[in-house]
């Protein structure tokens, strides 16, 4: 018999949050930070429209969908790439800047593809500690070797909810070796409204060694479409396209973030909501003990510490009723929290109905 030999990784494949439950046809999913409020109608309607050519390749540079990212964010789209979803230009980067032995520096609760895809190609990914789950400046720095080549971080972070203020970024950028490159994931960007936050894109536009990171998949609601882009210098983006895969982004994806882009009511009334539900949701939980880090993103990360139930008990009780969170403990190894995405008005109502049942017993 043939054996065929292949790579090994030491790696633990990324879980996403559960979408369903057996025996259960209906249920509210709150466990993958999806948009609230669905998508645009402009967005239904370009995805309806008969005329796209499916038997078609789409466009491997994305063209038009650059050109609408360039204008809403007054940027030069020659420095944009889009992917598919976010995560596909992170793998990317990861393919172009490490190789063996390399060292990427993460926050210790992060999102789960930086490592991943920096693990893949025989890089070491180092871990910053958090301070009350908000990623430090002063252990980031602690970790930078001769060896450091990239540093991920995600503002506001994903899982925590927490965020570095505007001059904590820029502090984190001067302290950094300036040939170390600083991704900085804005994938809640368009959710923040505290006053000292800055995006990475409005920071650093205009920076050789900061890459910014942006998704259609959060507070456009495109997740299922899996398209995202990537903001940097034209010498990294000239380099990435040449091992870009050629058709990466679909035609349905390209035209549908376009126009996303293009409905501003939609986008403002995402942002209301959010700001609206999370507020009262927060304030809700603190009645049983449970605590969350202040509204920033689509999602609370909510504490158990000082509640009469585990937060496994109450994962467990809500999925009995046909609930979902994100359980903290896969992958990112956070015990007794659990995410809890903001949904539309019913899931929020409902997850509210539920919780007063549970902490009844």
């Amino acid at each position: 018999m043939t054996t065929l030999k292949f790579k090994k990784f030491n790696i633990e494949a990324y879980k996403p949050g559960k979408s369903s439950i057996k025996r259960l046809k209906k249920i509210i999913k709150l466990s993958a930070n999806e948009s609230a409020l669905g998508v645009s109608v402009k967005v239904k309607k370009t995805i309806s429209n008969k005329s796209i050519n499916f038997f078609k390749y789409p466009d491997g540079k994305s063209k038009e969908l650059r050109k609408q990212i360039s204008k809403k964010f007054n940027c030069e789209k020659e420095k944009v790439i889009c992917g598919a979803g976010s995560d596909e230009v992170i793998q990317m980067l990861c393919q172009l800047f490490l190789k063996p032995k390399d060292e990427v520096i993460v926050p210790q609760f992060s999102f789960l593809m930086y490592r991943i895809y920096a693990k893949i190609v025989g890089a070491n990914v180092i871990f910053a500690k958090e301070k009350k789950f908000k990623v430090s400046v002063l252990e980031i720095i602690k970790k930078v070797t001769k060896k450091t080549k990239v540093v991920f971080l995600a503002n506001p972070n994903n899982p925590t909810g927490t965020y570095l203020t505007k001059f904590e970024l820029i502090e984190l950028r001067k302290k950094l070796r300036k040939n170390i490159l600083l991704v900085i994931d804005d994938a809640y960007a368009e959710y923040m409204k505290n006053v000292d936050y800055k995006s990475g894109l409005d920071l650093f536009k205009n920076k050789e060694n900061v890459f910014i990171l942006r998704t259609f998949s959060k507070i456009y609601g495109l997740s299922s479409l899996r398209v995202g882009w990537g903001y940097g210098s034209r010498k990294i983006i000239d380099a990435l396209n040449i091992i870009k895969p050629p058709f990466n982004v679909n035609e349905v994806a390209q035209k549908a973030a376009a126009v996303s882009l293009k409905d501003n009511k939609f986008i403002s009334r995402s942002i209301k909501h959010n700001i609206f539900y999370a507020t009262k949701l927060r304030d809700f939980l603190k009645k049983y003990g449970i605590s969350s880090n202040k509204v920033t993103a689509n999602f609370l990360l909510l504490d158990f510490a000082k509640c009469k139930f585990k937060a496994k008990y109450f994962y467990k009780k809500l999925k009995e009723k046909g609930i979902l969170l994100r359980s903290t403990e896969d992958g990112y190894k956070i015990k007794n929290m659990l995410r809890l995405t903001i949904g539309s008005k019913k899931e929020n109502l409902e997850f509210m109905k539920v919780t007063e049942t549970i902490f009844k017993k």
